[in-house]
């Protein structure tokens, strides 16, 4: 592990901003103010931690330096719609997961957007993406028999997370960009594709707490990283 830059992240993160910690340690408590609600399924109570942990998310890429303002703004905007996505996956009814299905979808396309700013061409054939491909047709595969008529939006939104991802590994790859940023903005990507299998189990194959206990968490890393990843690329 290159230990000298988990150092720079980490003195970024709270010394280069100190209102970073802050909003860390605030996002910390509420999620497990959420994890409690979560486990209660009082609908009231999770969009009382919710909505202003997920609100957090937009507020640490506000705060942080716009070195890149192409970049950022790209990345405010799909960090707006997953807070609306949240919301709307906080509310009871298919109605309402679709709604958030949706605001996720569109916060991938701009996260999509955004990454693809930071890459070079030449890095867009690997086998880190053949590595992703499968993957992402392993979990639909698994899906698939519990989709019924969910069985395209869900296809949709499958080939749009990988494409979010694969995205996210050029701009890793891309030898131009701070290695604090690019580190950061793929973890945040692998953390938020990883959670979304979760969510997935929770909705589609079976639904227990034990899919929120490790979904949100990984959830909330990953937009905060991506947040983060404003001020170090």
């Amino acid at each position: 592990m290159n230990w000298s830059l988990v150092l720079h992240i980490q003195e970024f993160l709270f010394r280069g901003n100190p209102v970073n910690g802050a909003v860390i340690t605030a996002a910390v408590c509420l999620l497990i103010g959420l994890l409690f609600a979560e486990k209660k399924r009082q609908t009231g109570l999770i969009l009382t931690f919710k909505t202003p942990l997920s609100a957090l998310f937009v507020a640490a890429a506000l705060i942080q330096p716009h070195s890149v303002p192409s970049y950022y703004q790209w990345v405010l905007a799909g960090l707006v719609w997953g807070l609306v996505g949240d919301a709307c996956l906080a509310l009871q009814g298919k109605s309402a997961f679709r709604a958030g299905l949706v605001a996720f979808l569109l916060g991938h396309i701009l996260y999509v957007v955004a990454f693809v700013g930071l890459t070079r061409s030449s890095d867009w054939l690997t086998p880190a993406h053949l590595l992703i491909v499968g993957a992402s047709a392993g979990v639909f595969w698994w899906l698939r028999p519990h989709l019924g008529a969910m069985l395209i939006p869900v296809a949709l939104y499958v080939i749009v997370i990988s494409g979010m991802l694969a995205a996210a590994w050029v701009a890793f790859l891309n030898p131009g960009l701070p290695r604090g940023g690019a580190v950061t903005l793929i973890l945040g990507a692998l953390c938020f594709y990883a959670s979304d299998l979760f969510v997935a189990r929770d909705r589609f194959v079976r639904s227990e707490f034990a899919n929120r206990v490790l979904g949100l968490p990984l959830y909330y890393c990953g937009q905060f990283l991506i947040a983060f990843s404003v001020g170090l690329v």
